[in-house]
């Protein structure tokens, strides 16, 4: 690996850290726990991966619901699940993160 992708993958691995500390802190000041919340993501339209994040929030209340682009080449996928604390919350994002070519909303 070259020095400069090295940096960068330094410097993106720190901003998805602090984003991470921002959202417990809010969280952690704006709402009472436990408490619904509302996951949302972008997903290639593709139901395995689609199914990836089913199963992510599987043995839980969630409700989801898709929608798909006006192309069809994306879908929207709106998890309303109720979330113990920000530890929590974060963790699912983090979960749903390792799915490939998700985008969190």
């Amino acid at each position: 690996m070259l020095p400069t992708q090295q940096y960068y993958l330094m410097e993106q691995d720190k901003n998805i850290t602090e984003f991470y500390e921002r959202l417990k802190k809010q969280l952690e000041e704006d709402t009472s726990w436990p408490s619904p919340y509302l996951f949302k993501f972008i997903v290639p339209a593709n139901l395995e991966k689609i199914a990836e994040i089913d199963a992510i929030f599987d043995k839980s209340d969630a409700e989801i619901n898709t929608r798909d682009s006006a192309k069809g080449t994306y879908t929207s996928v709106s998890i309303k699940v109720t979330m113990q604390s920000p530890d929590a919350v974060i963790k699912k994002y983090l979960e749903v993160s390792n799915v490939e070519g998700v985008i969190s909303l």
